[in-house]
């Protein structure tokens, strides 16, 4: 009986060392341009969330390019208008909360058994005080020199970046076709149709996604706001901003922005009082889970929120806050080429 053994030899072509070293420089250099890659993407992104708004007023014959600018006139006129009116309290408040931080953590105490004979937070000098270390966190920034010259790079660094995502975003809607002529000038022309689609696809999600994750977030923000407000909570205003930014994380987001308002309910009326205010986030929390998340962002998105977590999660090692806050967007274009690839499994799979 002859055996035959079977040799399968790989042969490496110079055009294919040429495509490796090529995709490897491109891998690169996207990455040594990570922050530069991300505010594009962020532009790509506010650009689609604006675009319901200029296809409102295109339909009334305006032209594109006034469209746009009225588009983000108003936007903006919303954006400052609200810094204008509530930024000045909410500072008060901040800069209030803070001072008043440390014996709202020495007051909002474990039960007794737990205590120290000098309060729940030891201040002597064998042990670390909670009262110490929220000192040293108000004037770290404070006190050093170094610490000043972060805070004005980041200033100037921020509003440099927010410039230009507005600026990149702005010539994106104005040209029709813009983003997709930008993805044709960074896609393999074997793959353009399908990545044009691909992106026609996500874009309606993307913009949807957006302007329901805004309404989600006043919306449960002024619940909470004139909640605390009625039942005579200080630092109202503050505890409901606080809340409208930690919607964005589902699930868990409520639980985390209730955790404040109840050590402060506790510390200001004792146990009643912050029985109230979790009554309160609780019902806020079924409004919002029952009805006000189904309507505007689920339907919407269809992300589930276990992988809108574990994306935000991604986001936030790889790039930060600019990564939470580009993660669901993200993960909605994932979940489309998921479904693609699935698809096309199982249409090989019935002609097979």
């Amino acid at each position: 009986m002859d055996i035959h053994n079977n040799k399968h030899t790989i042969s490496i072509t110079p055009g294919t060392m040429v495509t490796a070293v090529v995709i490897g420089f491109i891998v690169f250099a996207l990455w040594l341009l990570r922050d530069l890659v991300l505010l594009v993407i962020t532009a790509i992104i506010l650009a689609s969330a604006v675009r319901p708004g200029i296809l409102f007023f295109v339909r009334f014959k305006i032209p594109r390019a006034l469209a746009v600018f009225f588009t983000y006139f108003i936007a903006l006129a919303i954006i400052f208008g609200s810094i204008y009116f509530f930024l000045p309290p909410l500072l008060a408040e901040v800069q209030r909360f803070i001072s008043a931080l440390p014996n709202y953590l020495n007051s909002a105490s474990l039960p007794l058994p737990f205590r120290s004979s000098s309060g729940l937070f030891s201040t002597g000098s064998g042990g670390a005080s909670i009262t110490n270390i929220v000192t040293a966190l108000q004037s770290a920034f404070i006190n050093t020199s170094t610490g000043a010259l972060r805070l004005l790079t980041a200033i100037f660094g921020g509003i440099f970046s927010l410039v230009f995502v507005v600026v990149l975003s702005f010539y994106f809607a104005v040209q029709e076709s813009g983003i997709e002529d930008f993805l044709r000038t960074v896609t393999p022309l074997s793959r353009e149709s399908y990545v044009i689609d691909l992106w026609h696809r996500s874009q309606k999600k993307i913009g949807l996604w957006m302007q329901g994750q805004i309404l989600l977030s006043v919306f449960v923000g002024m619940l909470v706001y004139l909640g605390l407000l009625i039942i005579g909570i200080p630092y109202a205003l503050l505890l409901g901003v606080f809340t409208a930014i930690m919607e964005i994380i589902p699930i868990f987001g409520s639980f985390i922005s209730a955790i404040p308002a109840i050590m402060i309910a506790f510390s200001f009326g004792g146990l009643p009082l912050a029985l109230i205010v979790t009554g309160l986030y609780v019902v806020v929390n079924q409004f919002e889970a029952h009805l006000i998340y189904p309507l505007v962002v689920r339907k919407i998105v269809g992300v589930p929120p276990l992988l809108v977590i574990i994306a935000m999660v991604a986001g936030a090692e790889l790039a930060g806050f600019l990564g939470i806050l580009l993660s669901i967007p993200l993960a909605a274009i994932l979940q489309e080429f998921v479904n693609d690839l699935d698809k096309s499994r199982r249409a090989r799979a019935t002609t097979k």
